[in-house]
């Protein structure tokens, strides 16, 4: 053997040593990328049923907050409806009521000035 096949062979043998102490991390890194791939996997078929869950949770606070709404309109409804129904009674009998006062208490001054 020569001193350029001595070379060849020492530069082969480092490579193969090379590429074997490459291949670990490799391995190690496909080994991690499989339990990666498992455990998305495991959270989508978890994660589907809490999504429905949610999903029909909304759905019946959306039912929820229309019927707020349909009260909160029933409500303002009902109180323009006891403003309307205050103004009509204080217009009709809030009227009269002031004239007469204010007739009653013209007497009670007149009769109060006289004894």
């Amino acid at each position: 053997m020569t001193g350029g096949e001595i070379a060849v062979v020492i530069l082969a043998a480092s490579a193969g040593l090379l590429v074997i102490l490459l291949g670990f991390p490799l391995v190690k890194l496909g080994k991690l990328l499989d339990q990666t791939a498992a455990t998305v996997t495991t959270f989508n078929a978890e994660f589907e049923p809490i999504l429905a869950e949610a999903k029909t949770t909304l759905a019946e606070a959306n039912k929820q907050l229309k019927r707020v709404d349909n009260i909160t309109k029933d409500v303002e409804q009902v109180t323009t409806n006891i403003s309307s129904l205050v103004a009509v009674f204080t217009a009709s009998v809030g009227g009269p009521l002031t004239k007469l006062f204010g007739v009653v208490q013209g007497v009670a001054k007149v009769f109060g000035k006289r004894r």
